[in-house]
């Protein structure tokens, strides 16, 4: 049984600044204030759970400030009576400051709930911020070093809880940094050290001209890089890199250093930056790169030039390459692009290909290829030094590396002397790694290896609260597709069908605990305002397939041949689920299925294999991918062009091709977005893929790590290239053991 000691240690423990975990919940009203409107928060309720008994304190405090000085933080303190002893609980209030410009939010409540229980956990967030005639303190971030920590073992019904006491303060004399993207306070960069990641698979080549972005994502973007990279210092308000949006505005020149267009829009035109070595890896030897290089890598991926005629084009110039005519090194350092005819988005594709890396010639033509890893050589700011299959791939510090901290300029990167990521397959596998410390990082970028389960996301906050989460909405990977190249799916009565069946409020409200949005959304998330459709602009006929309807869904399956069987039973099918994302979710969608007569079995399928069965067609049902935040380069819904390599649904529609085909010539955005528009609205209105929602989703990093505000990566592909602008706190992270 818990005891009232352990209430007392737990209150104790909340006071650290490092265990945070949720947001209290408070009411609010706007108080009005020459120059801006600031909310004042109420603080309406409190609960402290005890065994035996519940003590309820409700306080609620009001500040009047019209024509004064904004005050921002207030702190209510309260006691507690608890038998045997007196527990003192502090409580502040979160206030919203609107300033001309920005609104900002002030956090200054959390909650760690404990079966049993609810603790309070304070946390100071203040910032100044200067408005014409006061100043209104917003937000600081206190910086902080570990001096002590004591693991302590929690006795609760059910299960033993190991919650490490940190007890932090501010270290006179250390130097720090405030991020100018975000605000943010670290601890000054240093070098050395190894950031250490989790990948739940290994890759297969890093060749890109063989297996396109899958390459890019699990093996080759700390070692290779391309003709741009993403601002690591543009504004975190302007571009969060928390998407998988690139707009080009958010792009700068890396191995090129600018470009030109010509008024025809048919000649670009790029500088390729001097300065830039390959590795000093056999057979380059350290070899300054040149514009040769960047025309044998665009010849050979798509096709041209001598020696690579007879070539079909790679895979990842298999949808862009068609605009290109030619590609020519005018001289050692420029290198010249023609188009056959103006495309409006030849420049992204030139630049942020996702697969289109710079290999040296010299390999190449020595191997052939680059599918052994041994033989990868670039320019990036590591090398690959090691790979052990099934197990880690290792990445050294290149001490040559060009390129600068985007944010702190004085300082060459990368920061640390090693990445290194592990492959760890088994869910509870990483999770130990996260909880003792092996890894500094688990994340989407690349093979993806976030938190995706809400009861995993509390079991971490309760053991291991010191560790940082980064929520993040990145698409949906609940939805999926049919093979509508096959029945019964080539009836648009039974894909209305199979979506009305669906109780998506209810499953979010329960497995996923009120996280993850249910609200439909086509292939293109409707945040990336201009090219999308939001649900409520949606045709009545199309959004009220969107409502649980289950007799309605019966109704359409009668309607479409599909009658009950003696056994309940109108077809059996199969769906291909894609075996990183959450199977329980799918088991919970086949059930559903089931209601309305349609037997499905779910089929976990390894990666490996899943790419081929969709790429093939070799499906009946298999887990998609929808609402991806793209930009406007990407945002046409090629997933339903007849000859998209990943065409989820099987899609042959002569209708919707003519769209794609008219939509990659369109001469002006306004053009592109209409297309585009056209195009999602009539994939909406054939029910080609089975909207899922949008489950909840976290990067989760330890609080040693430095520099990190959430990204996943800095362009199409470029997954691991923000981890060259990461630094360790080796202080921070002896302190705490590690």
């Amino acid at each position: 049984m818990r005891t009232s000691n352990s209430l007392r240690w737990l209150v104790v423990v909340a006071g650290a600044v490092m265990l945070l975990a949720f947001v209290a919940a408070c009411a609010g009203e706007t108080v009005e204030v020459p120059g801006e409107t600031v909310v004042v928060e109420k603080e309406v309720i409190r609960t402290v759970e005890v065994p035996g008994e519940t003590v309820v304190k409700e306080v609620i405090k009001e500040v009047e400030v019209p024509g004064e000085t904004v005050v921002v933080k207030e702190v209510v303190t309260e006691t507690v009576e608890v038998p045997g002893e007196t527990v003192v609980v502090e409580k502040e209030v979160v206030k919203t400051v609107e300033v001309p410009g920005e609104t900002v939010t002030v956090e200054v409540v959390k909650e760690v709930q404990v079966p049993g229980e609810t603790v309070v956990v304070e946390k100071e967030v203040v910032k100044t911020v200067e408005v014409p005639g006061e100043t209104v303190v917003v937000e600081k971030q206190v910086p902080v070093e570990v001096v002590k920590e004591v693991v302590r073992t929690v006795e609760v019904p059910g299960e033993t809880i190991v919650v490490k006491e940190v007890v932090v303060q501010e270290v006179p004399g250390k130097d720090y940094v405030t991020d100018p993207t975000t605000g943010r306070v670290f601890s000054a960069p240093e070098y050395g050290g190894t950031l250490t990641y989790i990948r739940p698979r290994g890759p297969k080549t890093p060749d890109t001209w063989f297996d396109g972005g899958y390459a890019a994502w699990a093996f080759i973007s700390p070692v290779l890089e391309k003709l741009s990279v993403g601002n690591w210092a543009i504004d975190r308000e302007v571009h969060s890199w928390s998407t998988t949006s690139v707009p080009l505005s958010a792009l700068k020149g890396a191995l090129a250093e600018s470009w030109e267009i010509s008024a025809d829009g048919l000649t670009y035109t790029f500088p390729i930056r001097q300065g830039v070595h390959w590795h000093n890896k056999a057979p380059m030897n350290g070899r300054e790169l040149t514009a040769d290089d960047i025309e044998f890598n665009f010849h050979r991926n798509f096709g041209l030039g001598s020696g690579f005629t007879e070539l079909s084009p790679s895979y990842a110039a298999f949808d862009s390459a068609v605009g290109i005519e030619s590609v020519t090194a005018t001289d050692k350092w420029t290198v010249v692009f023609k188009l056959k005819e103006p495309r409006l988005f030849a420049l992204d594709n030139i630049i942020d290909n996702y697969s289109i890396y710079m290999n040296p010639p010299e390999v190449i033509k020595e191997h052939g290829d680059v599918k052994d890893w041994r033989n990868l050589v670039g320019t990036g700011p590591f090398e690959m030094t090691g790979f052990v299959e099934g197990s880690s791939v290792t990445y050294t510090k290149n001490p040559d590396y060009w390129a600068h901290d985007e944010k702190y300029p004085e300082n060459r990167l990368p920061y640390v002397d090693e990445l290194r990521y592990l492959i760890l397959t088994e869910e509870a596998t990483r999770l130990a790694a996260l909880r003792t410390g092996k890894v500094d990082y688990a994340g989407v970028n690349g093979s993806p290896a976030q938190i995706i389960s809400v009861d995993v996301l509390e079991s971490l906050q309760r053991t291991n609260p010191e560790l940082v989460f980064w929520p993040f909405k990145y698409r949906s990977d609940n939805s999926f597709s049919m093979n509508v190249s096959k029945p019964p799916f080539d009836d648009i009565n039974v894909r209305k069908a199979i979506q009305m069946a669906l109780d998506l409020d209810t499953i979010y409200a329960t497995y996923y605990k009120g996280y993850g949005s249910t609200k439909p959304q086509g292939t293109i998330a409707d945040t990336v305002e201009g090219w999308s459709i939001p649900f409520e602009e949606w045709p009545e006929e199309v959004r009220k397939v969107y409502t649980y309807d289950p007799a309605g869904a019966e109704a359409l399956l009668d309607a479409a041949g599909h009658p009950r069987g003696a056994d309940g039973t109108r077809f059996k099918t199969v769906l291909t689920h894609y075996a990183t994302y959450d199977s329980t979710f799918s088991e919970l969608i086949a059930a559903y299925w089931g209601e309305i007569g349609i037997d499905v079995e779910v089929q976990v399928t390894p990666a490996a294999d899943f790419s081929n069965l969709r790429v093939e067609g070799r499906f009946e049902m298999i887990t998609a991918e929808l609402s991806g935040a793209a930009s406007p380069s990407s945002a046409f819904p090629t997933a339903y062009w007849s000859k998209a390599r990943h065409n989820h649904a099987h899609v042959k529609d002569p209708d919707f091709d003519a769209l794609y085909e008219a939509w990659v010539r369109a001469g002006t955005l306004e053009e592109a977005q209409s297309l585009t528009k056209e195009a999602l609205a009539y994939a909406l209105e054939k029910h080609w893929t089975i909207w899922g929602g949008e489950m909840p989703q976290w990067n989760v990093s330890q609080p040693w790590v430095m520099g990190y505000n959430g990204e996943l990566w800095l362009g199409v592909g470029q997954n691991d290239s923000w981890m060259a602008r990461l630094w360790i706190d080796s202080a921070l992270k002896a302190a705490m053991g590690h």
